[in-house]
């Protein structure tokens, strides 16, 4: 563990300057996951179009003079449920060597601020069932589980994995 005095962390924006270090984190964070294969190339093409298609979303990194040590990616939606604009919060990674530093929750804070600056009524995300952990530092920032169930169809042909504790009916 690594630690960076905490002053000199900023969260900004990130840039397609910050790109290589974006997939890096991604490829960290799909290694963890257990629904998606890590995959350079798809996670440079994925962080690229909403770099260069600032309408889509936003990237925010937390970047110390060195390094960049965490991001998270938001892509923006309308919901008719809401009735307004809606955020998607689709990557979340702190780098491992600054876990447990308090930087997951300065991240997390400076979205939902973000979010109550601009409007949006409702940040939704994804967590990996598996990691108890995560699930339970996003329900200490307010987060709640929902009743829906999520779904997924693969378009390109790609069975995903599923991960059931009860026998499928047929």
């Amino acid at each position: 563990m690594t630690l960076i005095p905490k002053k000199s962390v900023k969260i900004v924006p990130a840039t397609l300057k910050d790109l290589a270090a974006l997939v890096e984190l991604t490829m960290d964070l799909f290694r963890m996951e257990s629904d998606f294969e890590p995959n350079r190339e798809k996670q440079e093409k994925g962080l690229r179009l909403i770099l260069e298609e600032p309408q889509r979303g936003r990237i925010f990194v937390l970047r110390s003079d060195r390094q960049i040590i965490g991001m998270v990616n938001l892509l923006f939606t309308i919901s008719t449920a809401m009735g307004g604009f809606v955020l998607i919060l689709e990557d979340f990674i702190i780098h491992p060597d600054h876990r447990g530093q308090g930087y997951g929750a300065r991240l997390m804070e400076y979205v939902i601020d973000f979010a109550r600056k601009k409007d949006f009524l409702r940040i939704t995300l994804l967590t990996d069932k598996l990691s108890e952990d995560s699930q339970h530092f996003f329900r200490s920032l307010g987060f709640r589980d929902s009743a829906m169930i999520p779904m997924r169809l693969m378009i390109d042909g790609a069975v995903p994995q599923t991960f059931c504790t009860e026998p499928q009916e047929e």
